[in-house]
């Protein structure tokens, strides 16, 4: 599967032309450029209101100082409306930073809607993570090129874009360095609206992926915690790891890649749309129009930003910035839970030091809930490796676990709102609540990838009434897509499906093949926690 993406690419190239090409990149030829200038700038200050800023006002008056409000991006359909109406609501700025964006049509019109906002004077700044910015997502950074857009790829990959993942193979002599990954996700707008959550911008993540659709939840913010989130992304796109596009790729090799992958693969867009630098496939017809901030309800309360620095990321700092993250944060926060938490992780790898942590919490009679991926709805399934290794020992401490399902569509479209079109669904939401008072939402999972490998952030925010549409949210979820895990009293697992579900118990890896649960069970040996 690793190759089946870029097959018919190779194919087209010739055997020895190959060969050169592999031979340059393991040899690593190819390297970072030096010396690259990179304009500071900064986020729009809090005293220039904007029809945006001006409706936070108006929305929050008679609130005390501090609060924001806040809405729960809940279903697919949302999660494009809502940053779409940021898009064309923004006047001065739109501050855009995410792990992946990829090249396809519903994000191709999100993406025409910046270029229109840059073209009618708003500053736009992209931040992307580098690592998958190749083969048809490398059209992306054509935005780089259009008037009134920055983009800036962060701790990047040398070598040629066109080989996908395998383009990590010219960087391993600098192995520390690029399996740290950005991994925030934030969407601002004129310094007064933002979204943060775990999706990034795709159709599989707006639910119209053909193949599979990912369960996720994003946070809308409005007031002073959007600053914050701006101080954020300011700290990200100055920092030296992030280097502009026109430094990294030409536009006549943009122009080049995309010659090859039409040459092999389905069409990209045609040259008569210069913006548009992804797919030309049709449009679906249920794009939602904008979300309308001024009736959308809100739920205001305080709320702060939690953010790794991002010189987590450079591997000689990294020691002294992985006891002091996003995760760590929260841990300590479940820490002192008094009744219970719940925890949505689609990759959940505890570790051993995590896993004692819930061990001390549950000893103390609060009860620990965690919903993550079955091995069949898991899109890493090696990170199901990771989490089995914990699941007899969480379900022996008294730990409730549930796996959901990789779902029908009809099923699919019951949880978290919606999944889209495709056959299958994906948990990709992450989340934490506590005592149904406090609740985090944000880019980080609870395993040791998001604790030492990549940056994260997350919205904490203090609310009994968001924390319970969240909780009701996710025990749908228990009630009709997940099972629940058991031990008898042998020891051995079980899986067992709500009352009334149209599915089944199991007595070994639900959903998933004979052949996938032995490949895993061969590689699992082999494959440490905190590369998972």
């Amino acid at each position: 599967m690793l190759f089946s993406a870029h097959s018919s690419l190779l194919r087209g190239v010739g055997l020895a032309w190959l060969l050169a090409v592999v031979m340059t990149v393991l040899a690593g030829c190819a390297g970072l450029p030096e010396n690259v200038d990179r304009p500071v700038s900064k986020a729009l200050t809090s005293e220039v209101l904007t029809p945006l800023g001006t409706l936070v006002q108006q929305r929050r008056q008679l609130l005390r100082e501090g609060v924001s409000g806040f809405a729960l991006i809940d279903s697919a359909e949302s999660a494009y409306a809502s940053r779409l109406a940021l898009t064309v609501g923004a006047q001065k700025t739109l501050d855009i930073q995410y792990y992946a964006i990829h090249a396809d049509t519903s994000t191709r019109e999100l993406l025409q809607a910046v270029q229109a906002a840059a073209n009618r004077g708003v500053r736009v700044r992209i931040l992307l993570d580098d690592f998958n910015s190749t083969g048809r997502n490398a059209q992306v950074m054509r935005m780089a090129f259009l008037p009134g857009v920055e983009m800036r790829m962060f701790n990047p990959l040398p070598g040629w874009r066109g080989l996908g993942v395998l383009r990590a193979l010219g960087a391993l002599n600098d192995f520390q360095r690029i399996q740290h990954r950005m991994h925030n996700k934030l969407f601002i707008a004129d310094n007064a609206w933002g979204i943060a959550g775990g999706r990034n911008l795709g159709e599989a993540y707006f639910g119209y992926s053909e193949q599979s659709n990912f369960i996720d939840l994003d946070v809308l913010a409005a007031g002073p915690v959007v600053r914050q989130m701006s101080a954020s992304f300011d700290r990200y796109w100055n920092n030296n790891l992030a280097y502009p596009v026109a430094s990294l790729i030409r536009p006549e090799e943009l122009r080049a890649l995309r010659e090859a992958e039409t040459s092999s693969q389905d069409p990209v867009p045609s040259a008569s749309v210069p913006a548009a630098p992804l797919s030309s496939s049709p449009l679906p017809e249920d794009l939602p129009p904008p979300m309308d901030l001024k009736e959308l309800p809100l739920i205001w309360a305080p709320a702060e930003l939690l953010v790794d620095q991002p010189a987590k990321l450079i591997p000689e700092e990294n020691d002294e910035h992985t006891q002091d993250t996003v995760v760590d944060g929260l841990l300590s926060l479940i820490q002192q839970a008094k009744r219970d938490v719940l925890i949505v992780s689609p990759y959940f790898v505890p570790g051993e030091k995590m896993t004692q942590t819930l061990r001390v919490v549950s000893a103390r009679g609060v009860r620990i809930r965690v919903l993550t991926n079955s091995l069949a709805s898991n899109d890493a399934p090696l990170a199901h490796v990771g989490y089995a290794r914990y699941r007899r020992e969480l379900l022996a401490m008294g730990v409730e676990v549930h796996e959901m399902r990789a779902m029908q569509r009809q099923v699919a479209r019951t949880v978290f709102g919606s999944s889209g079109g495709g056959s299958k669904a994906s948990l990709h939401a992450k989340l934490v609540v506590i005592d149904g008072r406090l609740i985090s939402i944000g880019s980080m999972n609870l395993d040791l990838r998001s604790k030492l490998q990549n940056s994260e952030v997350a919205l904490l925010i203090r609310s009994r009434a968001l924390s319970q549409q969240a909780i009701e949210l996710v025990q749908k979820t228990l009630d009709e897509g997940a099972w629940r895990l058991n031990l008898d009293e042998e020891g051995n697992l079980n899986w067992k499906a709500p009352p009334g579900a149209d599915f089944e118990d199991a007595l070994t890896e639900p959903d998933a093949s004979l052949v996938l649960r032995l490949i895993l069970q061969l590689l699992g040996p082999f494959a440490p926690d905190e590369m998972l």
